[in-house]
């Protein structure tokens, strides 16, 4: 192998590629998975030699999802024993490409969780939530879109080491992973969504509470000027009569009882609290 392969296979940060020489093909992939206990998705690289009569794989820890080729074989499917070492490194790539769509699966029912918990209950830890998972979203496109180009590449290759007869199976990839992209980019929409109507949310709640303090405010500043006018240190016409101060106290009453009246005839008071014992 060429020691620029070496390099690539020791490096585990490569971008998905493909090198095809005359006597092997290098393919360099990106392994997904997802950890259910910090509901997060992981990556590592895996890099593929195909020669004439071996498939050599090179991966950064044990891979599990593998295991199932490794059971095809031991139960002597006849197609992965006798096709070629081109099929098995379409089956290689083919169990990749399932493990996007077991993360697009498992994002997918985060996504609508996080749908009804942004209308109904959101909090702060919802928008570390959406975050988490546009972060999510673009290690699956950075894996994806560049396998797509791959794939393409390797069932065009004008190489021996690939059959005719392998070629549409590495078609049926390139349709998958085609179809994972779609999935991505409308996660990726309805992420972008769910982020907006979070905002608008909060924005909603605290447009609610300025709209209460300013009601409250305007209620009490007639009640407070009145109160600070009779609160003045010089003698005042109405404090000699027995019946001022009972009559400041109705002023005040029907100056508050008028001001709500009115805030309850344009629906600008308790408008919030009938929606929310609707929703509920």
């Amino acid at each position: 192998m060429h020691p620029l392969v070496l390099e690539d296979v020791a490096t585990t940060s490569q971008r998905p590629k493909v090198e095809i020489f005359e006597d092997y093909v290098f393919i360099v992939l990106r392994m997904l998975r997802y950890n259910d206990k910090a509901a997060t998705v992981e990556e590592e690289q895996v890099s593929i030699i195909l020669g004439k009569n071996c498939v050599l794989t090179f991966s950064e820890g044990r891979n599990d999802a593998f295991d199932i080729i490794k059971k095809r074989i031991s139960s002597n499917e006849e197609r992965l024993r006798v096709t070629g070492p081109d099929y098995l490194a379409y089956a290689i790539i083919d169990v990749i490409v399932d493990q996007y769509f077991t993360i697009l699966e498992k994002l997918g029912e985060r996504i609508e969780f996080l749908e009804d918990e942004v209308v109904t209950s959101a909090t702060p830890s919802t928008l570390e939530e959406i975050h988490g998972l546009k972060t999510e979203l673009v290690y699956l496109r950075e894996s994806t879109w560049p396998l797509r180009e791959v794939i393409d590449r390797i069932e065009e290759a004008k190489t021996p080491l690939i059959k005719a007869s392998t070629r549409p199976y590495f078609r049926d990839v390139y349709d998958h992973t085609v179809h994972a992209i779609d999935i991505v980019e409308t996660f990726r929409d309805i992420v972008s969504g769910i982020l907006d109507i979070y905002l608008s949310s909060v924005s909603l709640k605290l447009n609610e509470v300025m709209k209460v303090l300013t009601i409250i405010g305007t209620i009490f500043l007639p009640l407070a000027f009145i109160a600070s006018v009779y609160g003045m240190n010089f003698s005042q016409p109405e404090v000699a009569s027995q019946w001022g101060y009972p009559a400041f106290w109705l002023v005040t009453a029907v100056i508050f009882i008028a001001m709500v009246a009115y805030f309850k005839r344009k629906k600008w008071i308790l408008q919030s609290t009938a929606r929310n014992g609707r929703e509920k």
